[in-house]
């Protein structure tokens, strides 16, 4: 793949999540800001997730008829038109429309570039390249809460969206100027009957659907932790965003981490090899992150964030690999399976995100949300056996 093309790929991917992690610090501010509950305010990270999940139902198989480039180009001018209406939300309501409408443009860039990826690779490859642009995207994520937190600080909220309208505005320059189009659109009369026939297949795969739950439950600790966690620090410990911020770091770094050692690994041990690793991660962490908090009271920042770095290697070894196995069942349909599959992952990520809002709402420390992160795990790893551990691999 030409490094310019990856380099877009990185960005046009990382929009999303940037978006997302981008205003998770303010959330505290939020409810002054506004005078309501936190319940409210938690909407502008399940909602997102919702709009997420909802327009990769649509982009994706979107742009496996009209082509990759179109279905990007129009997803990025929707996200940076809502974007820069957002700074302009006078209620909780507005903001939390805007939040979703800027989740449905900016969902295209993820989806499609899975898609794109798969049209040029084979599945093992597909699933390294994946991991390597997933690991180099983390670095938005991994410095949107910083970033959130200071703007948030420093000029308040709306200075959040000032910045995510520039950032996604540039972004759709970058791709208006180079991106090609990788979908190869069939003229063949026959072409219609054999997309239906390829959507029942898909639908038909128990390997499918169960790459696209380990792909959604997999994540889930990650939704969990990104809602909880800001309530934890901001509310219970009177920390402040930024700090919340600073040590977001630490997950980050290890689904970075994750990430790249599918980009070495796929190749030689196969991607199932490498969920099943994820798992193991995921859960031990989630044990750990437990016992920790629970023996070591008075070192909460320390023990609840330093074992996310298990937790996050697990997840960035376990997401890149089951996309890439979900996008193999029918390459033909690449990008339909990559919108289904983020259409699950955002929606058990959304629930999950507003579960554990009001888990940590009610309670007194944070082994509420640890706990839930580790239910997740484990229903990880009983959705992949069940639904691919058991069925003969489709290559």
């Amino acid at each position: 793949m030409p490094w310019r093309l990856l380099c877009l790929l990185i960005a046009m991917t990382g929009v999303s999540s940037l978006s997302l992690n981008i205003l998770v610090p303010a959330i505290p501010s939020l409810v002054v800001k506004f005078a309501t509950d936190p319940g409210n305010v938690q909407l502008t990270v399940s909602l997102y997730l919702m709009g997420l999940a909802v327009a990769q139902l649509v982009f994706g198989p979107l742009s496996d008829r009209i082509g990759r480039r179109p279905a990007v180009l129009t997803g990025l001018a929707l996200a940076t038109a809502a974007s820069t209406s957002a700074i302009f939300a006078g209620t909780i309501t507005s903001l939390v429309i805007w939040r979703f409408v800027q989740s449905l443009g900016a969902s295209t860039g993820q989806t499609i570039g899975r898609a794109i990826i798969r049209d040029l690779y084979a599945r093992e490859q597909a699933a390294s390249m994946i991991g390597l642009i997933t690991s180099a995207v983390v670095l938005m994520p991994m410095m949107a809460p910083l970033i959130g937190g200071i703007l948030d600080t420093l000029f308040g909220w709306e200075s959040i969206f000032v910045f995510s309208a520039a950032l996604t505005g540039l972004v759709f320059v970058w791709a208006v100027l180079a991106l090609p189009e990788t979908r190869k659109i069939s003229g063949v009369p026959a072409e219609g009957s054999r997309f239906v026939s390829d959507l029942r297949a898909l639908a038909a795969s128990p390997r499918f659907f169960g790459y696209a739950l380990c792909a959604a439950l997999g994540s889930a600790p990650f939704f969990s932790f990104l809602a909880g966690a800001p309530h934890v620090v901001v509310t219970m410990l009177q920390r402040t965003s930024a700090e919340y911020g600073l040590w977001f770091f630490l997950p980050s770094i290890g689904f970075m981490t994750g990430n790249f050692a599918v980009s070495r690994l796929t190749a030689r041990f196969g991607i199932d090899a490498l969920i099943w690793a994820g798992i193991a991660f995921t859960i031990v962490g989630c044990l750990i992150n437990a016992a920790v908090y629970a023996a070591l009271p008075g070192w909460d920042m320390a023990t609840i964030f330093v074992p996310q770095v298990i937790i996050g290697i697990g997840n960035g070894l376990l997401l890149p690999t089951a996309v890439a196995g979900a996008v193999s069942i029918r390459p033909q349909v690449a990008g339909t399976a990559s919108g289904a599959t983020g259409f699950i992952q955002m929606i058990i990520g959304a629930g999950a995100a507003q579960l554990s809002g009001y888990v940590v709402a009610g309670a007194a420390s944070a082994m509420p949300l640890l706990l839930l992160m580790l239910f997740f795990g484990v229903a990880t790893a009983v959705a992949v056996f069940t639904l691919v551990t058991r069925f003969p691999t489709v290559r």
